[in-house]
């Protein structure tokens, strides 16, 4: 405690030190003057006397030219550079024609592509794709067309249909480089915009949206999908076989909560890397639960990004397509005709299934919407060749970064609009 005391006092009077420090103090001070005073000091012609500053005079101007010659402003652009998309187009017995088309419709440099007919389609029809995507001139030269020839048995209705996506994404993730989203479709489904149009829409888009139609709201659902335990003889058979049930049922989870929607998603590179790679174990909870469910592809995605933290409040409520359903229950869509041509239009949405294989109505979008020849490519700001003739424009590549959007990328800003708006968007996800 007395030390304490004279330590406090010594702070409150230091005028008290040592009268010894004060004469080498005085010395000090009066040399530290004097230096001052020759530094002042120049020669006639104005230059400083000492040679320190003048040393450090010269320094500091040429650093000054050294550091102004690199300060250079750096350009600013007003558009963001365009995202990349990843497809899956999947098809299966006598869809290899209409593969193809879909393929063409959907076809942009930047983006990348898989795909897959499932085993039920003849080695000949997997033959003749594989030959067209191996040989085509521009999938050649961007090298961004892949195809799962091993192909893979797929029943609609069970779990086979999830494990062939998760099959696609991993794909891409793998040996398709840097891309934004994932898209899944199948040969039955068409674009009713341009890459161009898709590309500069989602150009102003955070990466990290989940396009995924989804409710929590199962009705009767719980009862004949939920409930029900099936097995899909494709996860262990060679041939394809409908999915069959067993006598016992199961109770709801409660481990985590059943989300359903549309089987057809724009997905974000970082939830498709969560579902691949599952740091966090709750997608392959989820994927064995789903295992035994009856229509799996409109239950898994969407149960997992709404129990994900991580992701659930990434989800916009939309599938970004026009389906003409049955009504109800709405499990069967409509085939589209040239009587739904309108309606699909003011839909504003970016994709329309399902379609007839080369139905009349597929030309009206190709000639109306997409501006493509017959066996073309649609063509975008990345094409630079000769209409004349009938020539088709992307046999002549340029800059892939360029885009030209058409009037769909109007039609497709104002469906964005919406459902990113205050009255939608958050009071729709994960509900």
């Amino acid at each position: 405690m007395k030390k304490l005391k004279t330590y406090y006092l010594h702070l409150r009077h230091p005028t008290t030190m040592e009268r010894k420090w004060i004469f080498p103090l005085a010395i000090g001070s009066i040399v530290s003057l004097f230096l001052l005073f020759l530094t002042t000091l120049t020669s006639p012609d104005g230059t400083p006397l000492l040679p320190l500053y003048r040393y450090y005079s010269s320094y500091s101007a040429a650093a000054n030219v050294f550091v102004e010659s690199k300060l250079k402003p750096l350009p600013i652009s007003a558009v963001p550079p365009p995202p990349r998309f990843a497809y899956l187009i999947s098809g299966s017995a006598g869809d290899g024609n209409m593969t193809k088309r879909t393929l063409q419709a959907l076809y942009h440099p930047n983006n990348q592509y898989v795909v897959h007919l499932d085993v039920e389609s003849s080695p000949e029809e997997r033959l003749d794709l594989r030959n067209y995507v191996t040989n085509h001139p521009i999938f050649n030269k961007f090298k961004n067309v892949r195809m799962i020839t091993k192909a893979n048995l797929v029943t609609y209705r069970g779990p086979t249909m999830v494990a062939n996506t998760l099959h696609a994404a991993a794909i891409l993730l793998k040996e398709g480089g840097e891309w934004d989203w994932f898209i899944n479709l199948s040969a039955s489904d068409y674009p009713l915009v341009t890459q161009d149009d898709l590309l500069h829409t989602f150009s102003y888009l955070p990466r990290d949206l989940n396009f995924i139609d989804h409710t929590s709201k199962i009705g009767w659902k719980e009862f004949q999908r939920a409930k029900p335990i099936i097995i899909d003889p494709g996860l262990y058979m060679t041939k394809k076989a409908d999915v069959f049930w067993i006598t016992q049922r199961r109770s709801v989870p409660t481990a985590f909560k059943l989300f359903t929607g549309s089987a057809w998603m724009v997905l974000s590179r970082p939830f498709i890397d969560f579902c691949i790679w599952g740091w966090d174990n709750l997608p392959r909870t989820v994927l064995m639960y789903y295992a035994n469910f009856i229509s799996s592809p409109e239950g898994y995605f969407h149960t997992v990004v709404c129990n994900a933290q991580e992701f659930r409040n990434t989800t916009v409520n939309s599938d970004l397509h026009f389906i003409s359903w049955d009504n109800p229950p709405k499990q069967h869509p409509h085939y589209l005709t040239l009587d739904d041509m309108q309606r699909m239009v003011d839909s504003n949405a970016p994709f329309a299934r399902k379609f007839p294989r080369d139905d009349p109505v597929l030309d009206k979008i190709d000639s109306e919407l997409l501006f493509r020849g017959k066996g073309m490519l649609v063509p975008g700001g990345w094409c630079i060749g000769s209409r004349k003739n009938g020539t088709d424009p992307c046999s002549v590549t340029g800059n892939i970064t360029i885009l030209r959007p058409t009037a769909g990328a109007k039609r497709l800003e104002k469906l964005i609009g919406s459902l990113l708006s205050n009255e939608n968007f958050r009071s729709n996800q994960c509900i």
